[in-house]
């Protein structure tokens, strides 16, 4: 019985994941999410719901439209398959609350805002300014933060990289950190609480620098390089969502 409600709850994700997909595409280009239907971007056909299920239709149709033939994206059953993983993984440690859905709600979020500051390098306000309001309000459900630590949280996670910004234009002569990584932190912080603002920094600058190094040597390119910082803030908040309690405790003993 438990595998089946797994299944159920994977298979939800997956299919919230299908709807992001359509977000990542369309938010960018402000266009509706929801007019016209999924449709092929090389046909310009409307996608029928048998070729729409998530993952396994891209696996049926080996990666392509049924109608043209073009080669679609795998980004799209990555999306899915890392949606329905997080909605299994939240769903095993919140259980069938209002926690879970206000949590699935935000690692919702951080997914769509991950592939579309790697496609554009842009955070859109539309995801992250609600999604403080939406921290706060879940605040009142969760186990996680209480109310108090969700307000800090939004003001220390925007303060924080608010003077970082201030502070590297001040020195460098020029913008080094994005309004949109101010806006992600501080919704980060209104989910998670204050003291997780400082565990998702460490982690994702970490992840960063790792990567970035990386990219550098790769491309052989200089410390100008730009790089979206949004996907590592991204990763570092699901570190403190699953792990910030034992990180925690391993720094300070509580």
């Amino acid at each position: 019985m438990e595998g089946l409600v797994i299944a159920a709850v994977f298979a939800f994700g997956a299919i919230v994941g299908s709807f992001l997909n359509v977000c990542i595409v369309r938010i960018p280009e402000a266009r509706s999410i929801v007019r016209p239907p999924s449709h092929c971007p090389g046909c310009r056909r409307d996608i029928a719901w048998y070729d729409n299920v998530p993952v396994l239709s891209y696996l049926l149709l080996r990666g392509r439209c049924r109608n043209c033939g073009i080669r679609i994206s795998p980004v799209y059953p990555v999306v899915e398959l890392l949606t329905g993983g997080l909605a299994v993984a939240l769903w095993m440690r919140l259980g069938p609350t209002l926690a879970f859905a206000g949590y699935f709600a935000f690692a919702a979020a951080l997914v769509t805002i991950t592939f579309i500051d790697l496609d554009h390098r842009i955070i859109p306000d539309v995801i992250s300014l609600p999604g403080i309001v939406v921290g706060l309000a879940v605040s009142l459900v969760s186990p996680l933060v209480t109310p108090l630590d969700a307000v800090l949280g939004a003001l220390v996670g925007g303060g924080i990289l608010l003077a970082v910004a201030f502070g590297y234009q001040a020195i460098r002569g020029q913008e080094g950190m994005g309004g949109g990584d101010i806006k992600l932190l501080a919704m980060i912080g209104a989910f998670l609480g204050w003291r997780s603002v400082f565990i998702t920094l460490m982690v994702a600058s970490m992840i960063g620098s790792l990567i970035g190094i990386a990219i550098m040597i790769y491309q052989r390119a200089d410390t100008k390089l730009a790089i979206p910082f949004g996907p590592f803030l991204a990763g570092g908040a699901l570190v403190s969502l699953f792990f910030g309690d034992r990180i925690l405790a391993f720094y300070f003993g509580a």
